[in-house]
Formats: C-alpha cells, sequence, structure tokens
C-alpha cells in the first residue's frame, strides 16, 4: 500500500542529518504555531493563498525563494567546513551526504531561489511598469506559483523522508541511473525539476502575453521599460528552453521507472542525449536568470544617477542578441566529451560572441553614471559591486570559451569560481538590488538603508573570500566535488574560502535583522507619495502599496519614462475626469489545490505509491474541469468604491479634492 515507503525512510543513518530533519520538522511547526497564535490562518487564507493578484503572487514567490535561498546557503556553507578541515581525513561529513549536499545546493538555489526570485520580481513589477491592471491570465500565473512551491516541497521533504539525489544538480546519466542510482533521491530531483519546469514554462506564455497584448495605450515596445525588455526576452527563452528540461527528466523517469533506455549505453540509448537536451536548457536558463537582473540594473542605475540611461536602444538590442546568442552556446559544456576541432571551435567563438553585447550593457551602465548625481542607496550599491566583480567573471568565461584551456581547467575548481563569479552579482545581487529598490513599491514603506548597505558589504567582502580561492585551487588542479583530499597545499585556500562564506553569512543576518527593523520601524518609513525614490517609470505613478485595479484609469504613454514626463509638467497626480467600474478575478482555491495535488502526485511516485498517484492525477484533471467550467471567476468594483479608495490615497497625501 505504501509502495518502497517504510520506516528506514526516515534519516537516522546519521546525526546530522537527523539534525536537519529535526530542524525542518521543526521550523514547519513553529511558523504553524506563531499563524495558529496570531490568528492569522483565515488572513493567510483568503488574503495571500487564494489570491490570483500578480502583486501578491509576486510577493510569494519572492518569499518562496528567500526560505530556499536559506536553505541552499546552509548546504553551501556545509560544505565549504567539510573541504577546508578534511585533509588526510573524512572531515564531518560521510561521502553520502556530502554529495546529496552539493546535488541539493545546486538544485536549490538554480530552480528553487533564483527562478522563484526573478518570477515574483516581474511578477510585482512588469504590470506596473507597462500600465496595465493585471497579468494575461491570472489563474494560470497562480498555478504556476503553486507548481513551483511544490517542486521546492519535495525538495524539503527529501531531508525528511528518504534521501536527496547524489548525482548533482545536473543529473548526468549514468550517475542518475537506476543501475548507479537506486534509491529515491534522483526521483526527488526528477520530479521536482518537471513539476516547476511546467509552471515555468507557463509563467514564459503569461508574460510574453502580457507583455505584448496589455500594454498602456501608447506605450509602443520602443517604450518600455529595460526591465520589461528584459522580462520579455527572459520569458521567450523560458517558453523554449524549459521543455527540453521537462522532456528529459520525463524520459529520465521512464528510464527509471519503466526500465526503458533512453539515456543509457545499452539498447540503443545514448547518454549524450541527455546532456544535450541538459544544456538546451542549461546555457539559456543563465541568461533567463541574468537578463531580468540586467534590467533591475538599468532602472537602478538610471534612477539614482539621476539621469536617462545612456543609450536605451543599444541596451535593447543587445539584451535580444543575448536572448538568440544563448541558445548557440550549449555544447561548451562539455568540450572534453568526444566532439570534433571544428565543432569545438564555433561553440567557443560563439561563447565569446556573447561577451560583445553584454560589453555594451556594462558602457550603458558605466556611461549613465557619468557625470550623475549618484545616491548610493543599497540597491545602486548592488549594482556597482555587479559590475566589478561581472565582469572579473566575464574575463574567466572568455578564458573557458577557449577549448584547450577548457580541456585544463574542466571539472576544476576554477569552473566552481567562474560559475559563481557569474550568477551571485549576474544573478542574485541583481535581485536584491531589485528587492530593495522596489520593496515601498510592494508593501508601503521603505527597507532600513543603514542595515542593507551593511548587507552589502559583508557579501560582496565574503564573495571575494570564498570564490577566488577557488580559482587558484582551480589552476593548481584540485577537482571540484571533493568530499576529502591529501594535498596540504590546498587547505588554506580552502579555509579563506570558508571564512569567505561565513562572512557571507553575517550578509544574510544583516538582511534579516533589515528586515525586522524596517517592519518594526515601519511608520517612520512610510511612503504615502508611492514615489518614495523620485522615480521615472509608470510603477511610481500609483500608490504603495498598488491598490487590486493598480490604476484608477490606464494611464496614457508618451515618453520612454512616462512618470519624469508627468512629473515635469506638473500632472503626476491629476485624477481622471470620472472613475469606472472595474473588473477583476476573483480569488480562487483551486491554483493553490493543485499544487497541493501535484505535490501529492510527485511523492507519490517517487516512492511508488502507485494507486495515491492515479487518484491524485484524477483529482487535478477534475480540478482543472471544476475551474474551466465555472463561469463565475470575475467581480466588478464599482466605481463608487475606486473612487473611495483614490479619495483616502489622495487625503493621505495632503492632497484632498
Amino acid at each position: 500500500m505504501f509502495g518502497k515507503l517504510t520506516l528506514d525512510a526516515l534519516p537516522l543513518y546519521s546525526a546530522i542529518a537527523a539534525g536537519g530533519a529535526a530542524v525542518t520538522v521543526g521550523g514547519a511547526l513553529l511558523v504553524a504555531v506563531v499563524l495558529t497564535w496570531l490568528k492569522a490562518w483565515k488572513y493567510l487564507w483568503t488574503e495571500w493563498l487564494t489570491s490570483v493578484d500578480h502583486k501578491r503572487i509576486g510577493v510569494m514567490y519572492i518569499v518562496l525563494a528567500l526560505i530556499m535561498l536559506l536553505r541552499g546557503f546552509v548546504d553551501a556553507i556545509m560544505m565549504r567546513a567539510q573541504q577546508a578541515f578534511a585533509l588526510d581525513s573524512g572531515g564531518y561529513l560521510p561521502p553520502e551526504h556530502f554529495d546529496q549536499i552539493f546535488s541539493s545546493h545546486g538544485t536549490i538555489m538554480i530552480f528553487f531561489m533564483a527562478m522563484p526570485f526573478m518570477t515574483g520580481l516581474i511578477n510585482v513589477i512588469m504590470p506596473l511598469q507597462i500600465g496595465t491592471r493585471d497579468v494575461a491570465f491570472p489563474f494560470l500565473n497562480a498555478v504556476s506559483l503553486w507548481l513551483s512551491a511544490a517542486g521546492a516541497g519535495l525538495v524539503m521533504v527529501s531531508l525528511v523522508i528518504g534521501k536527496f539525489s547524489t548525482a548533482g544538480w545536473t543529473g548526468y546519466p549514468p550517475y542518475s541511473g537506476i543501475e548507479h542510482n537506486p534509491g529515491v533521491g534522483v526521483d526527488y530531483w526528477i520530479w521536482a525539476i518537471l513539476i516547476s519546469g511546467v509552471g515555468s514554462t507557463m509563467s514564459g506564455i503569461n508574460f510574453v502575453v502580457t507583455i505584448l497584448k496589455r500594454r498602456a495605450p501608447g506605450m509602443t515596445l520602443m517604450r518600455m521599460t529595460p526591465f520589461v525588455w528584459t522580462a520579455l526576452c527572459a520569458s521567450v527563452l523560458m517558453i523554449f528552453a524549459f521543455p527540453a528540461i521537462t522532456v528529459a527528466c520525463g524520459l529520465l523517469a521512464l528510464d527509471r521507472v519503466a526500465d526503458m533506455h533512453f539515456f543509457t549505453n545499452a539498447h540503443g540509448g545514448n547518454m549524450m542525449n541527455y546532456a544535450n537536451l541538459f544544456w538546451i536548457w542549461g546555457h539559456p536558463e543563465v541568461y533567463i536568470l541574468i537578463l531580468p537582473a540586467f534590467g533591475v540594473f538599468s532602472e537602478v542605475v538610471a534612477t539614482f544617477s539621476r539621469k536617462r540611461l545612456f543609450g536605451y536602444a543599444s541596451l535593447v538590442y543587445a539584451t535580444a542578441a543575448i536572448a538568440v546568442l544563448s541558445f548557440t552556446v550549449w555544447l561548451h559544456h562539455f568540450f572534453t566529451m568526444g566532439s570534433s576541432a571544428n565543432v569545438n571551435a564555433v561553440f567557443g567563438v560563439a561563447t565569446m560572441v556573447i561577451a560583445v553585447p553584454t560589453g555594451v550593457k556594462v558602457f550603458n551602465w558605466l556611461l549613465t553614471m557619468y557625470r550623475g548625481r549618484i545616491d548610493f542607496h543599497p540597491s545602486m550599491m548592488w549594482s556597482i559591486g555587479f559590475m566589478v566583480t561581472f565582469v572579473i567573471g566575464g574575463m574567466t568565461g572568455v578564458l573557458l570559451a577557449i577549448p584547450p584551456a577548457d580541456y585544463l581547467m574542466h571539472n576544476t575548481t576554477f569552473l566552481v569560481a567562474h560559475f559563481h563569479n557569474m550568477i551571485i552579482p549576474g544573478v542574485l545581487f541583481g535581485y536584491l538590488a531589485g528587492y530593495m529598490y522596489w520593496f515601498p513599491k510592494a508593501f508601503g514603506f521603505a527597507l532600513d538603508r543603514k542595515w542593507g548597505v551593511r548587507s552589502f558589504w559583508c557579501w560582496i567582502v565574503g564573495f571575494y573570500l570564498a570564490f577566488m580561492p577557488l580559482y587558484l585551487l582551480g589552476l593548481k588542479g584540485m577537482p571540484r566535488r571533493m568530499e576529502t583530499y591529501n594535498d596540504p597545499s590546498w587547505q588554506p585556500y580552502l579555509m579563506v574560502a570558508a571564512f569567505g562564506a561565513v562572512v557571507v553569512a553575517m550578509g544574510i543576518g544583516c538582511m534579516m535583522m533589515q528586515l525586522f527593523v524596517s517592519i518594526r520601524d515601519r511608520a517612520l518609513t512610510r511612503d504615502l507619495t508611492g514615489d518614495p525614490h523620485d522615480g521615472r517609470t509608470l510603477e511610481w505613478a500609483t500608490a504603495s502599496p498598488p491598490p487590486a485595479y493598480n490604476f484608477a484609469a490606464l494611464p496614457p504613454v508618451t515618453d520612454r519614462e512616462p512618470f519624469l514626463l508627468m512629473k515635469e509638467r506638473g500632472v503626476p497626480y491629476k485624477r481622471p475626469a470620472a472613475y469606472e467600474d472595474i473588473r477583476l478575478p476573483t480569488n480562487t482555491a483551486v491554483a493553490v489545490g493543485l499544487g497541493g495535488l501535484a505535490f501529492v502526485l510527485g511523492f507519490a511516485i517517487v516512492w511508488h505509491i502507485w494507486w495515491l498517484a492515479v487518484a491524485s492525477a484524477l483529482a487535478m484533471f477534475a480540478a482543472v474541469v471544476l475551474r474551466v467550467s465555472d463561469d463565475d471567476t470575475e467581480f466588478t468594483l464599482p466605481a463608487a468604491e475606486v473612487e473611495r479608495i483614490e479619495d483616502e490615497r489622495f487625503r493621505a497625501m495632503g492632497r484632498p479634492s
């Protein structure tokens, strides 16, 4: 009845694993107790979990990302501690547990931290910047969120029931094959990625349709903000790239469960097919994550330099060029796997070419800052820190794009350093800049500036301490993913790297303190204008936080920086002649229900509980039928209610009608 699930699935094989499970269960119980004590369950359910409002969905995506950032960072600091003290010894982690940790760290940081963070920022801000009331498909948006949460839930539950994959975040066969990895860890990985991947594909479709079809009157494509352009390009990449990883996971699951041979070297299979499918998704994924961060930097640099963005058109074309080129370079991830010299050369050159439009963007930002009146807001500091650090990572990437050099450094810690040198400043710094920049818009009060600056300095110093030694270790020949070693010359570098991880932990602590202090002092930093940064784009034209309808009347657009133009004309808060009824989507429990059922489906297949898998699949089908049969999915907000809400806002601003 319970398939392979027995009491042996409890993580009693290691005190550390049992401790991790206890912390996870204890943390979940603590949250439940606090919510019960605050009597917040009803509010949470009616106002947030069942919401289809794009802003609330975006906030929930970001909350998910921050929770998973903590989990992924715990894995990282455990790896650094293991390597710092594992000279000529086994360290404190058994080999299999170490393998689980580096697999879950990569999986979490890419799929369940970076992707939700990016999708959350786009959800909150993109519809406001294009002047629309919501995304094109609000219900689909909510389903995407809950499918992502279901995937993250499967990764988290693997801490408590069973084990996680030991095949790395890439899941390469034969490491992930049933012969070499017969436990449930790889199955957890497959179903977490597969379920969340479906959600990401739907998000991409939703964002593309929203941007192309729901822009405010007068907002041509070349009047869209850089952030919207990067969101558009990233969404197109999501539509084309994520089906590849979904199919790869599906075929790998069939190999494991149904004894098929898509990715074996027997019975006609070929494991290189997996590598190709994975990296056809994997390399565009880097740009799916980085492009929206580039958009954030463009917004932040222009706002806090008090200047119009330099070279807007070139930045847009560079964004589109990067999006196209990102699909032409996947093979550089396996230069060493037997392709001909000519094939390697073509992909090497294509990889280097991407540096050109990326360099264009860096010059755009530098020339925007030139002679600007720079305000060193924490968002601006994240942006400047990114520019310096990202250029170093880019140069090491050009080095790895040379196949002979890649032969020397492939699979060493040099590659680890390069990858993190691109992803942490290029993605995470961008999202943190966006988080601190748009936080007042989402919640109506500002984040504490002092703790934000402290967080930045800890992150940037910790980053250099943690990853620069890995470049040197890679040049000295240290392979990546080693849980123990016998070369004493490596240890000093690894100890510095471990200390760097501790400094980054202090940065995360400062972020948590910043949030606590900001909530405590929110009455002092409340934003009544909706425009705390003297912004230039449409999201600053509405209240903070925006009402459910975003704009009482859709704003006409005649310029690339429409809100700045309104302020120059002295009409930033001009009321419409008359308010109109507004149609809005109603909340629904179906989306969160589908997410919960997807989690149950994945869990049931992992443990071969087939009756539960069939039941949850049928329940999902019934939920979809129920939803599509429901014609009452919207409600009308009367004009009088819109006027009341707007009157209240203008009174708070000291601008009564």
